[in-house]
Parts: structure tokens; sequence; C-alpha cells
């Protein structure tokens, strides 16, 4: 039988949630992945409930709320991200190609597209100049 615990918890809203992303790059448990053109919680005991997500989700889509939900584990997050590395696609700028892994990437939309940009060539995007 599975243990449930009383705990803040986040609840994405469906109706509301576009899927554009925004919400998983602030989840540092992983606890967020598109699904299906959706964001989803992908397992309640990766959820800390902290929260990082609600402020970037351009749709108010996510809210944190206190409800009866599996505990966090850091156990499961440690082995979920462990499993993600060796998976996930590493995602570069779309302007320079710089990896995720040596610059911060935001998220953005651009003709239409989802698409990432580093914070070094999020200015000139903003501003106008060509590359």
């Amino acid at each position: 039988m599975m243990t449930t615990v009383k705990r803040k918890i986040v609840k994405i809203d469906e109706e509301k949630c576009t899927g554009c992303g925004a919400c998983v790059i602030p989840c540092a448990e992983g606890a967020i992945e598109i699904v299906h053109g959706k964001a989803r919680l992908i397992s309640e005991k990766l959820c800390d409930g902290a929260g990082f997500c609600l402020g970037i989700c351009p749709e108010g889509a996510i809210v944190v709320e206190e409800r009866t939900a599996e505990p966090f584990s850091l156990a499961a997050v440690e082995e979920h991200m462990k499993e993600s590395e060796s998976s996930a696609p590493v995602l570069e700028c779309i302007r320079c190609g710089t990896p995720e892994n040596e610059t911060v990437l935001i998220p953005c939309r651009k003709d239409g597209e989802s698409v990432w940009v580093c914070v070094r060539c999020l200015p000139p995007l903003i501003h106008g100049a060509g590359h």
C-alpha cells in the first residue's frame, strides 16, 4: 500500500496549459515534463512543492495546493535525474548553438515555435539585431 501525507504539491490546470515548457526548466527535481503537448506532473514523489514553476508559467496554469499525496523522495529525484541525463537530448541555443551545459537557456517562441535561446543571444533578439 502506498503511503500518503498531507503536503504542498503543484497542480497543473490542463485547460490553461499551452505546453510552452517554461515550467520544466525551474523544476530542479524534474517532476514536470511536456507530455502530449501539455505540462504534466510525472510523479508526486518528485515534486517538493517549492513552486519555482509558478511564476514562470505565462498562462497561470500552475498552483501549489495542500493535499494528500505521496511523500517527496530525494532518492526518487536522484534516480530520475540519473535516468533523464542519459536519455535527454542536449538543448542548444538556436542562435549560437551553445549547449545547455555551458550556458543558461531560456525558452521562448519564434515564428510560432518553442525554441531555446542563451542569455548572451537573447538581448540582440529582443532588440532586433541580426546574427
